[in-house]
């Protein structure tokens, strides 16, 4: 299943397209921290002065004559009335953005869900932007800890803000998947593509093919990777590899493939999720060390990624394992 690299991911080229989806969130969470007011409370710090007093015809440094030094009784505050203390107290509340900023910056998945359960919790109106940006944070939260059906039961909720609502729908793809659902996750991804500005809809097609690929259902996953190749641009020989393994898979033969391979690493998604369409392209191909080459660097990337990155390529992963299975056993 494939994962969209969001907020301060450094995993972009793993995935096509990923680095647009991300940065419309990350765009819309920029632009609503700098609006966020951060209050401050400006109250002076009361300081303490220290007077030496010394009589007059002491030479300096002796210490005959010299007072002891007294340090002043510190004066009471004045009194705050209620109107004032919650005035105060308003000031240091922290914002809905407040909350969505440290959620995306939390460095374990539960605690960004409490961070994101906060921002979602505090009183007064979340314009639609920062709720579907807080519900997001809590769905990663969810899906990291493989708490799958909690995972789309917030994605689902997110759907009726209308923000973003292709890359919802993928993340609702991602749990249906996770949880065996594979109708479902299908059906969501036809609607992101359906809801997706044109630029997009590649790649949520591109993703659905995969899917249904890695499923062994081989038609409609060629189906939907034709549909891919031609909305496809700058990933287009991702999506041209993906095909031909697709045929290979189903015993159709691919002529040029060791041309598609050439295109596919000569593009940026090619060292990212392209180096899983090579390795098995390279396999179907006879070609066993570019394989095993190939699937290893794409299994080590996968592991050192980010917690939601690692749940989600599992099936790859899995794939993958499978082929070096295969081609250890053909070197006994």
């Amino acid at each position: 299943m494939h994962f969209e690299s969001y907020p301060q991911c450094d995993d972009s080229d793993a995935r096509p397209q990923v680095t647009s989806i991300a940065s419309s969130f990350d765009a819309k969470a920029a632009s609503l921290r700098q609006a966020a007011t951060h209050f401050v409370d400006h109250t002076a710090t009361l300081a303490t002065i220290l007077f030496v007093a010394r009589r007059d015809g002491h030479a300096r440094g002796s210490t005959a004559g010299r007072k002891t030094d007294q340090r002043p009784r510190t004066k009471a505050r004045p009194p705050v009335n209620a109107e004032q203390a919650l005035s105060r107290r308003r000031a240091k509340r922290l914002q809905p953005e407040d909350y969505l900023d440290r959620a995306m910056r939390a460095a374990t998945p539960r605690t960004r869900g409490n961070w994101a359960r906060r921002g979602l919790a505090t009183d007064g109106d979340i314009n639609n932007d920062t709720q579907a940006m807080l519900l997001r944070q809590l769905y990663l939260s969810h899906y990291t800890q493989r708490q799958f059906q909690l995972a789309y039961a917030v994605a689902l909720q997110a759907t009726e803000l209308a923000v973003l609502p292709d890359v919802i729908h993928q993340d609702c793809a991602r749990a249906k998947q996770a949880l065996g659902d594979i109708d479902g996750a299908a059906a969501h991804l036809r609607l992101a593509a359906r809801l997706g500005p044109a630029s997009r809809r590649a790649f949520h097609h591109w993703t659905l093919g995969s899917m249904l690929h890695l499923s062994e259902r081989g038609d409609e996953a060629i189906s939907a990777l034709k549909r891919a190749v031609r909305w496809g641009s700058t990933d287009k020989p991702l999506y041209r590899g993906q095909l031909a393994l697709a045929k290979l898979a189903m015993g159709t033969h691919v002529r040029g493939g060791k041309r598609l391979m050439a295109e596919l690493q000569g593009c940026p998604a090619g060292q990212g999720y392209g180096r899983f369409v090579l390795g098995q392209l390279a396999f179907h191909l006879g070609m066993r060390n570019e394989a095993r080459q190939h699937l290893d660097a794409f299994i080590e990337r996968t592991r050192k990624g980010r917690p939601a990155m690692r749940v989600a390529l599992e099936p790859e992963v899995l794939a993958a394992e499978t082929t070096l299975s295969v081609l250890d056993e053909a070197t006994l």
